[in-house]
């Protein structure tokens, strides 16, 4: 590796090494909160580098694009790992976790939602996919005094365990079939520009059902709602986010380098049980974490929907619903994370009645996130479905759009209902946490890009135009 690539992969860089840094620091019993905002300020000095340091290469290794698409990513990863640790500087501490492995996992998800994002390669991808999954397998189980923490772990290993044996199966049989592993040919045999090979298209099914694994599309989604009940609520929203932001990303760029994803028809059927089944089991949920996964589950129905469109205006739209669909769950969890108390996590419905008089910048907040998430106009989750909807009428797809004019309608219920919780009249008797000034941080942070895209989208859309594979 050249000087050249070294310079290239600075933000890596300084996410793994600083990320081991925070590591040994935390062996030496420094302040946790010292070592969590240590962690925040290289976050930021890595999307930094991604953005304000160009390479001279548009490749590293020959397993990782440095291209503007790559770096984007780089920084909208980087960023989110700083809003985690922000909303965990209070409740980390609270909680007694140990803040200098707390802050080094994070980076090195960080690093591994990049790698995979960059990926040219079906290796790079099994590296990039693994080093994100490794780094949330502990992070999921870190409250070590939560009984649901160590079972959502648990669940997550085991079945993500499978899906990694799935993916280098499907790797190796497509490289069977192909000869190379680069994206750009690997898929070949199964994307309409050469002879039909069958291993190859058992490889492709078993990569798709690891990725419906990452992504929880039907009916592989049974995991999220016990996971995401499970893990502490800021690590919830980055599994929520980047793990399944960076494993979308991953497939825009798969798309992109074959044309368009193989069988749309498997697809189609995915993304259409997806819709159902995450917008009909999120109606009987009264857990604020239930129902923010399965919600989740019918966002990534609509971020499928983008692909199956296909062109640059697909990718285009799915790439900005990520970025929307991420603001409003990190949102959303950061307030769960907000009113937490040493007893543990607010959840239930019941126990959130009347908030908006309680704590009536937590429930703002929450508001605006929901409504994002519901679509609602001026916000960034309004532009975003309305996006997909256009792609789809665009691209001769008339009924998926109308499937997702559908899951939407039925989507407004149950996140208005919750609205309409902490909405009711009458303050609530069980004492809730207010939050930190860095959750807040956060939180405004994420209050101001969702209003900012819902009312003038144009700069992000214009430059995902031009940056988009």
């Amino acid at each position: 590796m050249n000087e050249a690539e070294l310079y290239a992969l600075l933000p890596l860089l300084i996410l793994t090494l600083g990320a081991t840094v925070l590591l040994l620091g935390g062996a030496w019993r420094i302040n946790p909160r010292t070592l969590l905002g240590a962690g925040i300020g290289l976050a930021l000095l890595a999307a930094l580098a991604a953005g304000g340091l160009p390479p001279t290469v548009t490749e590293v290794g020959g397993m990782a694009a440095t291209t503007p698409y790559a770096r984007f990513c780089t920084i909208l990863w980087c960023a989110l790992a700083a809003l985690t640790l922000l909303l965990s500087l209070g409740t980390g501490p609270r909680r007694n976790f140990a803040g200098g492995e707390y802050a080094a996992l994070v980076l090195f998800a960080a690093a591994g939602m990049s790698l995979l994002s960059a990926a040219t390669t079906l290796v790079g991808l099994f590296l990039g996919l693994e080093s994100l999954t490794l780094a949330l397998y502990i992070l999921i189980a870190f409250d070590k005094n939560s009984p649901l923490g160590a079972e959502a772990g648990l669940k997550y290993l085991v079945l993500g365990a499978t899906a990694t044996g799935l993916i280098a199966f499907g790797i190796a049989l497509l490289y069977l079939a192909a000869g190379s592993f680069d994206l750009s040919v690997a898929l070949s045999p199964v994307s309409g520009r050469g002879p039909l090979h069958g291993a190859a298209l058992i490889g492709w099914g078993l990569l798709l059902v690891a990725a419906a694994f990452k992504l929880s599309l039907a009916p592989f989604h049974l995991w999220t709602p016990d996971v995401y009940q499970g893990a502490p609520a800021p690590i919830t929203g980055l599994l929520a986010t980047g793990s399944k932001g960076a494993v979308a990303t991953a497939l825009i760029a798969l798309a992109a380098a074959n044309g368009t994803l193989p069988t749309p028809g498997l697809l189609t059927a995915l993304a259409l049980l997806t819709l159902a089944a995450g917008s009909l089991a999120a109606l009987a949920q009264q857990n604020v974490k239930r129902m923010l996964a399965y919600s989740s589950v019918s966002h990534m129905g609509y971020i499928l929907l983008a692909l199956i469109a296909g062109g640059s205006v697909g990718r285009g739209v799915a790439l900005f619903y990520v970025v929307a669909y991420a603001a409003a769950t990190v949102a959303a969890f950061g307030v769960v994370a907000a009113l937490a108390r040493d007893s543990g996590e607010v959840q239930d419905y019941t126990r959130l009645h009347g908030l908006a008089w309680r704590r009536p910048w937590l429930a703002a907040v929450l508001t605006v996130a929901l409504l994002s998430l519901a679509g609602i106009p001026a916000t960034a989750g309004f532009i975003a479905k309305f996006g997909v909807f256009l792609a789809l009428l665009r691209s001769d797809h008339p009924g998926l759009a109308l499937a997702g004019v559908a899951a939407a309608l039925v989507s407004v219920y149950y996140y208005l209902r919750l609205v309409t919780v902490l909405y009711m009249p009458g303050e609530g008797r069980e004492p809730l946490g207010g939050g930190d000034v860095a959750a807040h941080t956060a939180l405004l942070v994420c209050l101001l890009i969702l209003l900012f895209l819902g009312l003038y989208p144009g700069p992000l859309l214009g430059l995902i135009a031009v940056i988009v594979p």
